[in-house]
């Protein structure tokens, strides 16, 4: 603490130099920036929406405008805008959670696993064989590789919600196996680190990693559903405005942290919280006050995994070729995964389609590659415009392709109010059979 001009302390306290804090004027510099960001994602959704497009689409290019390569506003590398754009990845996979009826997830499920394993393995086949038959070294190919397995549960999820298509039978084989992706990305994602490091990775270890996040999917559903309707009639009875809405937000963010403990995703963990409150009396009031605090942070997610894209990395010929590679490569293994469920009736090609989005899945492989030195910047920037165009043309993709299939359309569920792009459809779903 300072002392002030007559020896007597201040009644403030005031860091020296060289602690690691906020510089002064860093909250007038993050008021401008979410200022830019929500108005450019709000007004480019809405404009999106009326284009015939899913919203996202317009908040994912709003990031590609104010970030680095363009306007040089929007910094998703920033820690309180990285935060932020966390947190609204979290609400949106707990809002997904609150709308997803476990049982007709568990209807889905062979489908769902089957669909997950063969979009991990086909485009790390693919990305890796190309990559590597054009001169790039083993492990640089395979980050590159990695980077195309995983599927982003956010902007499949967001995407068909804005469609309608989230209650729906592919919607929810595509949200089964994004969840299953995302804990087949964990193990990817262990073993590529090591490979990086140097490490000799081990059955053993890939083993307990999967095992880890499993469990604590399995333990916290189990577990959640037989605590939270005592604790949350008991939290009703309080009867103050908006203890509801807050124990339903922490549930969500412990579930989430407990998560990360366990040495699973935190994605992962607010989608089981999501899972638990789906049956609970108190879940309309809950699914309530998340989607409007989820107006706020879920856009800055979606702008922050825009802007980390550099699009001056298209003047580079081979960084092009090398994007335009695993672009094909992405498209073409996700695509071919929404077949392999041969057995079930349904709208195949929808599944595929959802599947591709890689977002900030396939950049957390970018970044650690680039961090790690095993990926060149050249290289990376390639991974990363093959993150930005299949999370934008995922959207328009399966507008095509469901408008080509409006015959179908009794057993779809309609878009939120069509105006205002609610979370997650704005409404509580109806499962599909």
């Amino acid at each position: 603490m300072r002392s002030g001009p007559v020896g007597r302390p201040l009644t403030y306290w005031v860091p020296d130099r060289d602690e690691n804090v906020i510089p002064p004027d860093s909250v007038p510099r993050l008021l401008g920036v979410l200022v830019a960001v929500l108005i450019t994602a709000k007004t480019l959704g809405v404009v999106a929406q009326r284009l015939g497009q899913p919203a996202v689409v317009g908040e994912l290019i709003a990031g590609v405008l104010l970030g680095g390569s363009v306007l040089r506003i929007l910094d998703p590398m920033d820690p309180v805008i990285h935060a932020l754009a966390q947190l609204g990845v979290l609400i949106l996979l707990f809002e997904i959670g609150l709308h997803t009826d476990l049982r007709s997830l568990l209807k889905v499920g062979p489908a769902a696993t089957i669909v997950a394993c063969v979009g991990v393995i086909a485009p790390f086949v693919l990305g890796f064989a190309i990559v590597r038959s054009l001169g790039v070294e083993t492990i640089p190919a395979i980050v590159a590789g990695a980077a195309l397995t995983a599927t982003s549960i956010g902007i499949s999820a967001r995407t068909l919600s804005d469609l309608g298509q989230l209650a729906t039978r592919e919607g929810q084989i595509v949200l089964g196996a994004a969840v299953i992706d995302d804990v087949i990305g964990l193990m990817i994602l262990s073993v590529t680190s090591a490979l990086v490091a140097g490490a000799v990775v081990s059955f053993s270890s890939i083993t307990v990693t999967a095992a880890i996040a499993i469990f604590f999917i399995l333990a916290a559903i189990i577990i959640g559903r037989l605590l939270a309707p005592p604790l949350f009639s008991m939290v009703e009875r309080i009867e103050a405005s908006g203890t509801l809405a807050v124990a339903g937000l922490a549930f969500a963010f412990l579930i989430a942290w407990l998560a990360d403990l366990a040495g699973s995703a935190t994605i992962i963990g607010a989608f089981a919280a999501g899972l638990v409150l789906h049956e609970t009396p108190q879940r309309v009031a809950i699914e309530r006050a998340t989607t409007n605090v989820g107006h706020f942070f879920v856009p800055i997610f979606f702008a922050a995994v825009g802007g980390a894209v550099d699009v001056r990395a298209l003047a580079n010929p081979w960084t092009l070729g090398i994007a335009a590679v695993l672009i094909g490569a992405g498209i073409i293994g996700k695509i071919v995964s929404g077949f392999a469920p041969f057995w079930i009736a349904g709208r195949k090609l929808i599944i595929g389609l959802a599947m591709i989005p890689r977002g900030e899945v396939g950049l957390i492989f970018a970044q650690m590659g680039l961090a790690s030195g095993a990926l060149t910047a050249s290289l990376f920037s390639a991974v990363a415009v093959m993150v930005l165009v299949t999370t934008l043309v995922t959207p328009p993709l399966l507008a095509a392709a469901l408008r080509s299939t409006r015959s179908s359309a009794d057993d779809r569920d309609q878009p939120g109010d069509g105006g205002i792009d609610d979370l997650v459809a704005g409404a509580t779903a109806r499962p599909s059979a």
